[in-house]
């Protein structure tokens, strides 16, 4: 099927919430509520089933991606902090380059109950942490993480992928290098790992061996992945999310939607919206067919009926 390159208009959406500061991260709760973080505001956002707004703790740099760990607290990717550029004629958020008093990126631990916010890792045996942004936990309670990276004027990161357990005892870097890896998800059998890189605009699984371990598949990169897709035209890929039935929905920025991928690399559907900076995409509702969509340049979450159920992450209930 080929890739519909209509734009949305905001009118196809339920608009959830507006005004945010860039958000990404979305977790859909089983009370109906959602949580974000917002990485210009600097915070973790619940948004209550009536729609109403709670700023839940500060986190300081640029929370950019967020799970619920084994133990119910909220896990945090944070990218160390962005400058923003304002595109007044178009009125969307633009990351510009790192922030001022960028100092390296972290995991954090939110903890719901007391609002703590503890930093469990900022290095994996002396790899210093550059832009974490995405997360996914497994089954055992461990989570992989993508490192984005950084990009100055004349240099960009090489980053990879890590594996780390949620008590904050152990980390490591399992794949490398990557270019500026993404959105991240686990298949329905958590035996393959998916990874989205920005610019290149590829998507790639990797075959899991174990907690913090895979498989390499021999490729001319060296990173042990197989290739699934990549798409024409000018589009970058951000966060993914999986749907029940095995297809990989990446948040597609540029020529915005999201792109729907089958495991075995072949288009499914594409989905327009509404801003060039479509970022993230999560499942919720008892179904799971409410598909919740973060447009960050414009600030909003909007939610939509969707055509298939989303997978139940792990421990999303805890």
């Amino acid at each position: 099927m080929p890739l519909c390159k209509r734009l949305a208009v905001m009118d196809e959406f339920n608009i959830v919430a507006s005004g945010l500061g860039f958000p990404e991260g979305p977790i859909a709760l089983p009370d109906g509520s959602l949580l974000l973080v917002e990485i210009r505001s600097q915070c973790l956002t619940r948004i209550d089933a009536a729609g109403r707004r709670y700023q839940l703790t500060a986190l300081g740099g640029g929370p950019n991606g967020a799970a619920v760990g084994p133990d119910g607290a909220i896990y945090i990717c944070n990218n160390g902090g962005f400058e923003f550029g304002d595109v007044e004629l178009h009125g969307i958020n633009v990351p510009v380059g790192p922030a001022s008093d960028y100092a390296g990126g972290s995991i954090q631990r939110v903890d719901l109950e007391t609002g703590e916010v503890r930093t469990l890792y900022r290095e994996a045996d002396g790899v210093q942490l550059r832009g974490p942004n995405d997360l996914v936990f497994d089954r055992h309670g461990g989570f992989w993480f993508t490192d984005h990276g950084k990009s100055f004027h004349r240099q960009r990161d090489r980053v990879g992928i890590f594996y780390a357990t949620a008590d904050g005892s152990e980390i490591r870097e399992v794949i490398f290098p990557l270019e500026n890896p993404n959105g991240i998800g686990l298949s329905p059998d958590g035996r393959t790992l998916y990874v989205a890189e920005t610019y290149t605009c590829q998507l790639w699984a990797f075959e899991i061996a174990g907690p913090g371990e895979i498989v390499p598949h021999a490729n001319l990169f060296g990173h042990g992945g197989r290739f699934l897709y990549r798409p024409a035209g000018f589009r970058f890929f951000d966060s993914l999310a999986v749907e029940e039935c095995g297809n990989i929905c990446v948040a597609t920025i540029g020529e915005p939607g999201i792109s729907v991928i089958s495991p075995t690399g072949d288009v499914v559907e594409f989905v327009p919206t509404p801003d060039v900076f479509t970022t993230n995409i999560c499942f919720g509702g008892r179904d799971m067919q409410t598909a919740y969509i973060t447009l960050s340049g414009i600030g909003r979450v909007v939610s939509m009926r969707w055509p298939r159920p989303g997978l139940r992450l792990n421990h999303a209930g805890a």
